[in-house]
């Protein structure tokens, strides 16, 4: 049983210093997967306070409870989360967490789409329901989930605040060394 802790608390050990240090000497390139997807989650994270369709109203619609404080909360988080993204600090913790909330996006409103049960408007043109309704809505969804997981594995790379933040401490612990 022991044995048992001992290796869980080393596995979560392990996944937190993952997390806390992502590989930083990727290519400088990654940065356009860091606009496009900061970008993305800013602006929306601030069309979700500007037009009630798009936060409280949906979130209403959806049977989120709690609806405007869950919308203010998501908002508040894909503003902060895509800035955090476009200066490339804490990527790894803001990707995962946008993919969770895309996940969440998804489930909640494809599954009804599928259906063709959802509360929000159907789509403008065919198809309306169905799989191939799911398929074309989900596309940005899709695109979102696969730009965070790419910067979860590969990190923010050369041109981030996580880069300079990883290589100042080891100048100063190499500095540190050398007194």
């Amino acid at each position: 049983m022991a044995v048992n802790k001992l290796s869980r608390k080393n596995a979560m050990k392990e996944l937190f210093e993952w997390f806390q240090y992502p590989p930083v000497t990727g290519k400088s390139s990654i940065i356009i997967i860091r606009l496009m997807a900061g970008t993305v989650f800013f602006f929306e994270g601030i069309l979700k306070f500007v037009y009630t369709n798009q936060g409280v109203g949906r979130f209403t619609k959806l049977g989120f409870p709690y609806p405007e404080a869950t919308a203010h909360i998501v908002a508040t988080g894909e503003i902060i989360g895509g800035l955090l993204l476009l200066f490339g600090l804490f990527t790894r913790y803001v990707s995962f967490y946008f993919i969770i909330q895309m996940i969440v996006a998804v489930l909640s409103t494809k599954i009804t789409l599928y259906l063709g049960t959802s509360p929000l408007p159907m789509p403008a043109v065919a198809p309306k329901i169905g799989f191939w309704a799911v398929e074309h809505e989900s596309r940005s969804d899709f695109a979102q989930i696969m730009a965070c997981l790419f910067l979860l594995i590969e990190g923010a790379g050369r041109l981030s605040l996580d880069f300079i933040i990883s290589t100042s401490k080891k100048v100063y612990s190499f500095k540190e060394a050398q007194a």
